[in-house]
């Protein structure tokens, strides 16, 4: 074949010229087009040249086929070919062909070319497409590069007889529903696939394939002559695939590879690359050229907040027209004419098509915009519709200009607005399609603005408006008797409340206000008093909304942080809500809104904190604020009857209690005393049992050494996790030494309540977790009752701590540490906070510190979220009564949250 390092030279050169031109910084999507073609043509010419040292005859053909066949190369794609053979060859027993084919992928290889080959005859084309769609999609777009032009023409035509448009189409939508499944059904991932994502280039990909194959054009504008797209349609359509163009390219670019996922590693260069800058928090505005633009976004704190904002508004576009072209499509494809026998009237403004609501007229919602808002409310309210047509959607997307100040203060519009909220059924339904449709954020003006918001907490996996939906979502479920299974107290709960919508709204504004700096729960019940003052709601449901949407993260912070045992917190929180409604409706909220963050964040022991401050602080308002003599009284009783059930000897368990004081009755609930006085009693009889026996030498050895520690373990009784008992001779890094052995076997620890006897012993509680505890929770139940007595009874000094790797979201969107000690109400013990992003070994690095000062550790809440860690210690020492010594710890602690 000759040297071909001139040639790899030329290519290489030549392709990185016009890489240069698609990573110019800037916004300008005019070009990107321009460039990808210029590097296909780039491609065909470098094949064309290597074809032609390859000796093929005009018998045989190279084809683009795939994205490459479109005319269009991303830097690095794949450049998908076809060698078409003549009819009757057979490589496998042609050995110089069969050499020449393997010289020719070799020197496309050495060239620097990732060729993607495939060698087959004409009729092995049409079998094989005939077999399987994505061949079939493949072919549809090929293109002829070089070699015989009347084979490519006989292979053309072939495919073309043996296509069958309606399967082409039914096989193609099916393919796409597939897809949008893995991504969840939302083009508002954090880390979204620009190509494959619902919203990204493949949506549009389809709408092109479906029409060519059904010989309804080829182009955005074809489709546009032949009536299947407006012009206004068509120029959105290709604007916003540019933009997804350009985004895709730049990521290949600043990745060196075909990376196609907008991931947090490369938010910030993409962004950069656009221009994008930092921006200071401020109130966002509406504002943009045009009806149809995005609000400008003033909020944003990073650049990569700008791009995404940018991005999920071009995906949403993209979402609708697809969904308005393929309907059109399909009706194109319909044998039988849908006419009148197949419309049935709704009103004189809607007809049931089908089960599709289709609007009377293409302007219906200009001369009419009273019907915008009709038009979710009847497909709420209808039984058998089962969403909007391609006439109706089309009609909604063209009358967003009507959709201004006048329409959102127009009365009936308002009343609408309340009366979808109203309805018994379809509410979660009629609110996703109108966020879906553009006509939510266009009614509520401060819900647009959260349209795409990204949250860089590190525990939401969705952008604002998409948590609000499954916030809305999780709440409405607690009033649907078919799902109370899933959480019956909620349900319960739910049976009794008079007026659901009062959550329906406090869900839709909760989180209204992120992104403007400031208190988002101030700002946002700013809003819904003012929502609710348009809407005319009356004076004590609106106070009660507005309380829920100021005070939404109350409930959740009071039950993962605060010492639940104390009296006095639950008084202070039963004083702010002040009464059983407000507590109950706050209640039912929080759990919606952390179920609504992200699926890994709920757990069944934060289920179980937030019941048990509900119901403390349902007594409290009942007027039986907790009497701690009372209350330990009867969780003794209840301990001794389920003691009595064990065959435990009369008076076992008072060695034991006599050891405890109050604040240890007062942390733990009856079964769990029951478990810890059932276990302690017969270890230590049976220790004491095996030292009367011994000799007095092995008893006077004995009684110089400290006790050996004992460990039990149990499947967690809130069904989650396992509950592990630790009782040992204290010690002050007993705590610190227990972290450590959690950390590196493994588990992850939700709650840690401590406790030290009169004797000097410790008798701590730990709930802790593991990802594979379900399998194998026998076999990890055994594991921990052995090796972490031992790495307790091995003393010496605390092991290094090992160095955690840092996920990649939180390389890309580290939190800020924050140290938080300050004495608790009675001055008598400390409360510490921390907050900083998680890493292996982190509990264990604080408590480390934490035993070098000799500060005892009382009560331990360990708040995962996501990668943030929001922990909390009541903890206690003579070392935190200096406060030199303060500044020391609070300045350790800030040095180790930074690793």
């Amino acid at each position: 074949m000759g040297d071909l390092s001139a040639l790899r030279l030329q290519y290489r050169s030549d392709k990185a010229t016009l890489m240069n031109r698609l990573g110019v910084q800037g916004t300008s999507t005019r070009g990107v087009r321009s460039a990808l073609q210029k590097l296909s043509r780039l491609t065909d010419q470098t094949l064309r040249e290597l074809w032609t040292r390859s000796g093929f005859g005009p018998t045989f053909s190279l084809i683009a086929v795939g994205g490459y066949g479109r005319g269009e190369l991303f830097p690095y794609s794949d450049v998908d070919v076809l060698v078409l053979l003549p009819d009757g060859s057979e490589p496998d027993q042609d050995e110089a062909l069969k050499s020449r084919l393997e010289s020719f992928i070799g020197a496309c290889w050495d060239v620097g070319l990732e060729i993607g080959s495939s060698v087959r005859t004409t009729a092995d084309c049409v079998a094989e497409a005939s077999k399987d769609v994505t061949v079939q999609t493949s072919l549809l777009e090929c293109r002829l590069i070089c070699g015989g032009k009347s084979q490519f023409t006989t292979l053309v035509n072939q495919l073309n007889e043996a296509m069958d448009p309606k399967a082409f189409f039914v096989a193609k939508t099916l393919e796409m529903r597939q897809r949008h499944n893995k991504f969840e059904n939302t083009p508002y991932s954090l880390e979204p696939n620009c190509k494959e994502s619902p919203g990204g280039l493949r949506d549009l990909q389809i709408v092109l394939w479906v029409a060519k194959a059904a010989g309804l054009g080829r182009s955005w504008d074809e489709l546009a002559r032949k009536g299947l797209a407006t012009s206004l349609e068509a120029r959105q359509i290709k604007a916003n695939e540019a933009l997804l163009n350009l985004i895709r390219a730049r990521l290949h670019l600043l990745s060196n590879r075909r990376e196609d996922r907008l991931v947090f590693d490369l938010q910030n260069a993409v962004a950069e690359s656009f221009g994008f800058k930092p921006q200071v928090p401020a109130v966002i505005t509406p504002g943009g050229p045009g009806p149809h633009a995005a609000p400008v976004v003033r909020g944003a704190r990073r650049a990569s907040e700008v791009l995404m904002k940018r991005y999920y508004w071009a995906a949403k576009a993209v979402t609708q027209l697809n969904q308005i072209l393929l309907l059109n499509i399909e009706e194109r494809l319909a044998s039988d004419d849908l006419g009148v026998d197949r419309m049935r009237p709704i009103n004189e403004r809607f007809f049931d098509k089908a089960g599709m609501l289709e609007v009377a007229s293409d302007n219906l919602y200009v001369q009419h915009p009273h019907a915008i808002l009709e038009t979710f409310h009847i497909y709420q309210t209808t039984v058998g519709i089962k969403g909007l047509s391609a006439r109706t959607l089309r009609a909604l997307y063209n009358a967003r200009p009507v959709m201004n100040a006048k329409f959102r203060n127009d009365p009936v519009n308002r009343a609408t607005f309340m009366q979808i909220l109203m309805e018994p059924e379809g509410i979660t339904h009629a609110m996703r399609l109108m966020n879906q449709t553009s006509v939510l954020g266009r009614y509520l003006w401060v819900f647009r603005h959260i349209v795409g918001q990204m949250q860089h907490d590190l525990f939401h996996v969705y952008t604002v408006d998409q948590h609000i939906l499954m916030v809305l979502r999780n709440v409405r479920r607690f009033f649907i008797a078919d799902h109370s299974h899933e959480y019956p107290f909620c349900s319960q709960l739910a049976a009794g409340w008079d007026k659901p919508w009062i959550f329906y709204i406090a869900a839709l504004f909760h989180d209204i206000a992120k992104g403007r700096g400031g208190d988002h729960s101030d700002l946002g019940a700013k809003d819904v008093r003012s929502f609710c003052r348009q809407h005319g709601i009356e004076r004590e449901d609106a106070k009660l909304i507005e309380f829920l949407v100021a005070e939404h993260l109350t409930m959740s912070r009071m039950a993962q942080k605060e010492d639940l045992s104390d009296p006095d917190v639950i008084n202070a929180f039963a004083q702010r809500v002040g009464n059983e409604r407000y507590l109950t409706a706050l209640y039912l909220l929080t759990v919606a809104d952390i179920r609504g963050t992200s699926p890994k964040v709920w757990n069944a022991w934060k289920g179980k904190l937030l019941e048990d401050l509900y119901r403390y602080t349902l007594r409290s308002l009942g007027g039986r604020a907790p009497d701690p003599d009372a209350v330990i009284e009867a969780r003794k009783r209840e301990a001794l009857s389920m003691l009595a059930l064990h065959a435990l000897p009369h008076l076992a368990h008072k060695a034991l209690w006599d050891t405890l004081d109050v604040s240890y009755f007062m942390r733990h609930q009856a079964d769990e005393i029951a478990w810890h006085t059932r276990v302690l009693t017969r270890e230590l009889a049976v220790r004491a049992a095996a030292s009367k026996s011994a000799s007095p030498e092995v008893v006077e050895r004995e009684a110089q050494e400290p006790d050996n520690s004992i460990v039990r373990a149990r499947l967690s009784p809130e069904g989650e996790g396992l509950q592990v008992l630790v009782y040992a001779p204290d010690q002050n890094d007993l705590f610190a030494r227990i972290c450590g052995y959690f950390d590196n076997a493994g588990f992850s620890i939700l709650d840690a309540r401590i406790h030290t006897t009169h004797t000097g012993h410790a008798l701590d509680t730990f709930q802790v977790v593991a990802p594979t505890l379900s399998e194998h929770y026998r076999a990890l139940t055994a594991m921990v009752e052995n090796d972490l007595a031992q790495a307790i009874d091995q003393r010496g000094p605390l092991p290094a701590p090992s160095k955690g790797r840092l996920s990649r979201r939180v390389k890309s969107f580290p939190i800020t540490p924050r140290v938080d000690l300050r004495p608790d109400e009675k001055a008598q013990r400390w409360l510490l906070s921390v907050s900083a992003s998680d890493r292996a070994g982190l509990l264990y690095c604080i408590t480390r510190v934490l035993a070098r000062y000799d500060v005892s550790v009382q009560l331990a809440k360990i708040t995962t979220l996501g990668e943030r860690v929001e922990d909390t210690f009541l903890i206690s020492g003579p070392q935190l009564q200096v406060n030199k010594r303060q500044i020391e710890i609070e300045t350790e602690l800030l040095e180790t949250l930074e690793g």
